[in-house]
């Protein structure tokens, strides 16, 4: 069986997981506050919302360059590597918004900056036929 864009199919897949595991400690703070809808003025529920959000605002985009560069065989042996950092960068984040994991929040922010721009280099050369 040859499965089309496995490389984008994992890392989707761990997408759904990171946004499960955001949206579950989300819920675990509202339960504990007793906030049934937004975030009750609670800062903390604010920080987990707004990391979640913020996962929800770079991830899709990124999963998209990410099976449109493996679309056009450009993805190479970088390409799983690379998503698996994106990933683990926005688990940092996440941790790095709330937790006393502060440095977890620029890493997030750059890798998902680099994989950015990674993308984009490779999708326009690619494009242009330079690659």
């Amino acid at each position: 069986m040859n499965v089309l864009l496995p490389t984008t199919l994992c890392l989707a897949a761990a997408a759904l997981v990171v946004n499960f595991w955001l949206g579950m400690r989300i819920g675990k703070l509202r339960h504990a506050h007793n906030v049934s809808v937004g975030d009750g003025g609670n800062e903390m529920i604010m920080r987990r919302m707004r990391a979640q959000l913020n996962f929800v605002e770079q991830t899709p985009l990124i999963l998209i360059g990410i099976g449109l560069v493996e679309l056009a065989g450009k993805g190479g042996a970088w390409l799983a590597p690379a998503g698996a950092v994106f990933m683990i960068g926005r688990i940092c984040h996440a941790i790095g918004m709330d937790g006393p994991f502060k440095a977890g929040r620029p890493i997030g922010v750059i890798t998902a900056m680099l994989m950015s721009i990674v993308l984009v280099v490779v999708a326009v050369m690619a494009s242009l036929g330079k690659m």
